[in-house]
């Protein structure tokens, strides 16, 4: 299905992909000329988008993520007019632990959160339990707590990115996965399973596909490999399932876990964090897969709720429902954004990883301003080189 009008054949830019970065790189480019987006699926942001973690956390990734997530804040917390109807973050915070064997992870964590705009807290056993009060006391030591952490509607900020690009002019066109690219002299023309499309300028924001993409185009691909992450909603027991330790034993509402962080380690072997009711669980896993429609494994289930119970005293014995997403990103976990230098018109955003719904207002607003030839944000001019397409991307990812 179509939702482009009969004269979308012709565009000032075109978008491979819908996703966050696709619809971010629209919504930006909008003022600038006639945009058409196209997506393969038959809806915008069905695969990594629709499949996120939904936090914002400017202590998460290498200091050029941070950085990127930390100059879309202003964005998501005073969305333009009209961008969306509620509030796109929601403080949550984050409390990482100190597990055992875990200590050099804790240091070099506290020194990183150091330097975020709302800086870690260093937090004792006690404080810890009143902010989760299932945590099993004798399962760590130290905590770290990151109160600028939030939860993010992601499904409002994609419409607001996509009704903005509409807003502007721009196209959505489902069902048109890209065939074919070729270079001519007067731009670009690319051939996709619904019709023909010109352009002088395409960007490559098609994730986990963002390498077949390039080579479709001639072009050298960026290294990116797509990494499974699986996620599954578990119920909250009614009339208390702990093991008597601490005071997570005591009988628990479904509505008791809202107010809690997001539980992690130190050393990023789990997550579990308030969703829908229940908890959402994560065993953190990085598997690379090949581009498609990821499916979660029952061991990586198991093994996120598993690691949860070691640190708390609630048991958690049904799974309302699992899924995975790919997260894509370069050899050293930096996204890959701007024009590619061998070939004109060709643009990058990819390898957003898993920081693409945090980072979106500033990859968007920075690909945007590299594609019309304009100053950068103010924020983001720095880090122009570090994301540049022809960069060294190194051979070992930054552990996150």
């Amino acid at each position: 299905m179509s939702t482009s009008s009969a004269s979308a054949g012709t565009a000032d830019f075109l978008i491979i992909g819908s996703g966050i970065a696709g619809a971010a790189a629209g919504y930006f480019l909008a003022p600038h000329g006639r945009v058409v987006l196209l997506e393969a699926e038959r809806s915008p942001g069905l695969h990594s988008t629709g499949r996120s973690a939904a936090l914002f956390s400017e202590y998460f990734g290498n200091a050029t993520v941070r950085a990127l997530t930390s100059a879309a804040r202003s964005f998501y917390e005073a969305p333009p007019d009209g961008f969306t109807t509620v509030p796109l973050l929601t403080p949550r915070g984050v409390l990482a632990l100190e597990t055992p064997g875990t200590a050099p992870q804790f240091e070099a964590a506290r020194a990183a959160g150091a330097t975020a705009p709302q800086p870690v807290v260093e937090l004792d056993r006690e404080r810890a339990l009143e902010l989760c009060p299932v945590l099993r006391p004798t399962a760590f030591g130290r905590a770290l707590y990151k109160p600028g952490a939030c939860d993010i509607d992601v499904d409002a900020a994609h419409q607001g990115f996509l009704r903005g690009l509409r807003a502007g002019g721009g196209s959505v066109v489902t069902g048109a996965r890209v065939r074919a690219l070729r270079r001519q002299a007067d731009g670009w023309r690319v051939s996709t399973a619904a019709r023909e499309y010109t352009a002088p300028v395409v960007v490559n924001a098609a994730g986990a596909w963002a390498d077949d993409v390039a080579r479709l185009a001639g072009v050298r691909p960026a290294g990116l490999v797509p990494r499974r992450r699986t996620a599954a909603l578990a119920r909250i027991p009614v009339g208390g399932h702990g093991d008597g330790e601490g005071s997570g034993g005591a009988a628990l509402r479904a509505a008791d876990v809202s107010g809690w962080p997001m539980i992690t380690d130190v050393a990023d072997t789990f997550y579990a964090k308030p969703e829908s009711g229940g908890l959402l669980l994560s065993p953190v896993d990085d598997t690379p897969a090949p581009p498609g429609d990821a499916r979660p494994d029952d061991l990586d289930v198991a093994t996120a709720v598993e690691r949860f119970e070691r640190v708390a005293t609630l048991r958690l014995r049904h799974i309302s429902h699992a899924w995975a997403g790919l997260r894509t990103a370069a050899p050293d976990d930096t996204p890959v954004i701007g024009p590619c230098p061998s070939t004109s018109g060709f643009h990058w955003l990819a390898g957003l990883g898993g920081y693409g719904i945090q980072t979106a207002p500033a990859a968007g607003a920075l690909l945007a301003a590299l594609v019309t030839g304009n100053p950068p944000p103010s924020a983001l001019a720095e880090l122009v080189t570090d994301l540049t397409p022809d960069r060294d991307h190194g051979s070992e990812r930054e552990k996150r």
